[in-house]
């Protein structure tokens, strides 16, 4: 005959203890769990970080560019751009208030729409001689002297946004340059740069 076991009571006592160790180890891999999610996230922020850049050069012509030195491409989604804090609507303007009125001859790019890719880099703006060459350093060349010397004056904000949706906007031009952190982007208004 089999003899009978006796009940014990230890194992539920045990199994409660059990239950909380399962359930605090359930609340740690959540919150490991949280944690690299987290980190991915700002990996992958990092991986598409677009920064903007606008500078104007003399050397060896006068001219104006826009470079991406971000490592993801940059979507411009609004422009402004000023002569002496005053928006123009595009480059022949710009000209005509730094140079004078008159026909003005130069080689543009447009800016608004697009996209620059991680180490890309436009000419924005390269002012031209009346045959069509490029103002090259000649001080006895009045529009290259003229460009030259003005050339601070012209000053932009850019709104751009990487792949994920996060956008900055970017003031330069004259001695400074700086960017801000944007909600998003403005819609175009009036004062937009067309160009």
């Amino acid at each position: 005959m089999i003899g009978a076991v006796p009940e014990d009571s230890a194992p539920r006592g045990a199994s409660r203890y059990d239950a909380i160790i399962a359930t605090f180890v359930g609340v740690c891999a959540l919150c490991v769990s949280g944690y690299t999610a987290h980190v991915q996230r700002q990996q992958v922020r990092a991986a598409v970080w677009p920064i903007l850049e606008f500078d104007s050069s003399n050397a060896p012509d006068i001219h104006f560019t826009l470079a991406n030195k971000g490592v993801g491409p940059a979507i411009i989604r609004h422009v402004i751009l000023k002569v002496d804090d005053n928006p123009v609507k595009n480059w022949r303007e710009a000209l005509e208030i730094l140079l004078g009125p008159g026909r003005h001859h130069a080689s543009e790019s447009d800016m608004n729409g697009r996209v620059l890719a991680a180490g890309e880099s436009m000419t924005v703006l390269a002012p031209l001689d009346s045959a069509g060459k490029p103002l090259t350093f000649d001080e006895s060349n009045l529009d290259w002297v003229k460009m030259n010397k003005d050339r601070e004056r012209i000053t932009v904000e850019i709104c751009y946004c990487s792949t994920l949706g996060e956008c900055w906007t970017l003031r330069a031009g004259g001695s400074g340059r700086s960017s801000t952190v944007a909600g998003r982007c403005p819609t175009p208004s009036a004062i937009s740069f067309q160009q």
